[in-house]
This record gives structure tokens, sequence and C-alpha cells, in this order.
């Protein structure tokens, strides 16, 4: 992999560089945990280099497989976060574009069972797909439980109420070779403060897929179809005139190879330099899909480009 300007894959960039990235480049697309933000605070400076952006007339988008929002709930923290130009039709999600999908791409015609969150069911709701009903019996097994006669896909997201029974009726609807089995994406794990982790989307996916003995759509990063909606819906996008800045190797920069982006790898979360080095280094050709054209210490390192910009401005 090798980036616009010639550099070697896995390559840290500073000041003239990133001003050379910042000049070349229309289009950039932001994860957002481990990027943007860690929780409730906002990484140092990415506030302002976000709003940066947009004022230099930049399109900016978000991309984020995290479904467990709705996208006005993400307007919100980025407004409170000081992020004052982000606007709702900027922020792409797993669930967002999941229902993209069902209601665009597949034009599913039935109930949509959801493994997944309110959050997730919200945008099925709001796109127009209903989605079934839970009202079993507490005591309520596979044994006994009612099942939906006219389920059409299967969707599995962030669940945290997840349940036996949830898993085995999923299983159930997945017998018909019909039924669409979707997932939002296939993070397997997220990491939290004390150096614990919350298991991810993926490893119920993974759960499922052994259940059913079939293997799940992705609808997120690293799959393309995220790309495509943004593409559907922001005139002229040329991947050549992107970047997809992200934290987690496996999936940000993946999914910039794989829609043909260059990539930045920022140091504030998941992945590190080590692991980026290993996958440049690797043997199988396969593995140099993870590595970024770029790497940075933190998207706060765009600073000094924005003063030099506006110096000459000036």
């Amino acid at each position: 992999m090798a980036g616009a300007f010639g550099f070697k894959g896995c390559q840290k960039i500073r000041g003239p560089q990133i001003r050379g990235l910042l000049e070349a480049k229309d289009f950039f697309l932001f994860d957002c945990d481990g990027v943007i933000w860690h929780g409730e605070n906002a990484i140092s400076g990415a506030a302002t280099v976000v709003n940066s952006l947009i004022r230099h007339g930049k399109n900016v988008v978000f991309v984020t497989n995290n479904c467990t929002r709705p996208r006005e709930n993400y307007v919100h923290k980025f407004s409170r976060l000081g992020f004052t130009d982000v606007m709702l039709e900027q922020i792409f999600s797993s669930s967002y574009c999941s229902a993209l999908y069902l209601r665009d791409v597949v034009k599913v015609r039935g109930q949509v069972f959801v493994m997944g969150c309110e959050a997730l069911r919200g945008e099925l709701l709001e796109a127009g797909i209903p989605c079934v009903e839970e009202a079993d019996d507490p005591d309520a097994t596979i044994y006994n439980c009612s099942l939906a006669p006219d389920v059409k896909a299967v969707l599995v997201g962030h669940d945290d109420k997840l349940t036996f029974l949830k898993l085995a009726k999923a299983s159930c609807y997945l017998r018909d070779p019909e039924c669409l089995f979707l997932a939002t994406d296939n993070d397997p794990w997220h990491p939290l403060s004390g150096g614990r982790i919350l298991p991810g989307s993926g490893s119920l996916t993974a759960a499922l897929e052994v259940a059913s003995g079939r293997k799940a759509t992705v609808i997120g990063k690293p799959s393309r179809f995220m790309f495509e909606c943004i593409s559907s819906q922001f005139r002229g996008v040329d991947p050549a005139q992107c970047l997809m800045v992200g934290d987690r190797l496996e999936t940000d920069m993946l999914f910039g190879s794989n829609c043909g982006l260059d990539t930045m790898l920022t140091l504030t979360g998941v992945s590190q330099m080590e692991e980026a080095q290993e996958y440049r280094n690797s043997d199988l050709t396969t593995n140099h899909s993870f590595v970024p054209d770029y790497v940075v210490d933190t998207i706060a390192d765009f600073l000094p480009a924005f003063e030099e910009l506006e110096e000459q401005t000036d």
C-alpha cells in the first residue's frame, strides 16, 4: 500500500506532509471512538480539527460501527463536545446503513428479527422497516415460545440484553434459506477503562453463525457498503480524493483498502504502530490490507498544518 505522496506504508507524518494531504484531499472520513473521542471526552484538539476542515470547505463524514445510539444522539454528542458544525447527514452508523440496505438494496418484504439494542430497532422503524415485537412470557423457552410467521431477515448488532432465547429464535428463523442473515459489523470487542473489554457485535454474530451454519453479510466497516451509502448521498465522491482516518487496523484500515481510499492510523485508540509494522512485514499479502498509508499520534497533529494554511491566506 502506498499513499498519494509515495511514502511506504506505515509512514509517520507531520507538519508539511500533513499539510500536503489537507491540500490534496477533498473528503475526510473519520471513525469516532478512539479517534474523535474516548467515551464522553473529546480527544484533545479533535473539535478544532473537524471544525477547521469543514470551514475550509472539505467534506467530512463520520463512519462508525457503533450501533447503540441513533444518529440524532450523535449530533447532540458532537455539539456537546464542541464540534459545532457537524450535521445529521454527515453521520453514517452501521445501524443507519443496515436500515438503508434492508430498505433500498434488498427491499425486504416482511419483518426483521433484531438481535440488538433499541437504537438499532429504532433506525429500522425510522426507515419504515417492521421489526418483530418481543412479547414473550418471562418463563418462555424455545420449546413453547411463539415464532413470527413472516420474518424475512435476521439482523445482529450490539445487544447487552442478549438471552439464550433470542439466540435460539434467530437460529430458527435462519433455518429458512430465504431469510437474510445480516450483521451491523464484525467488531470482536471494544476497550473499556481499567483493562476490561466489552464483547462486540462480531462475537454475537459468530455465535449465531455457529448455531445456524450460515455466514452473515456484514454491513458496516470493513464492508464496502458503508462507502456506497456515502457515495449515494454526496455527489462526486472520488476515492482518490478521500482519506480514511481510524484507530483499528482490522476495521478502519481494511475498510479504506477495500474502498480504494488512502488511510491514516491515529494512535489514540485500539491499534498501535508495532501491530501495523507487523502486518507490513508479513509474508501474507492479505495482511498488507491492514497497513495504513500514514500514521499520526493524534488527529491534533493536523493543527500546525491549519496554522500554516491560515498564515498563507492572511
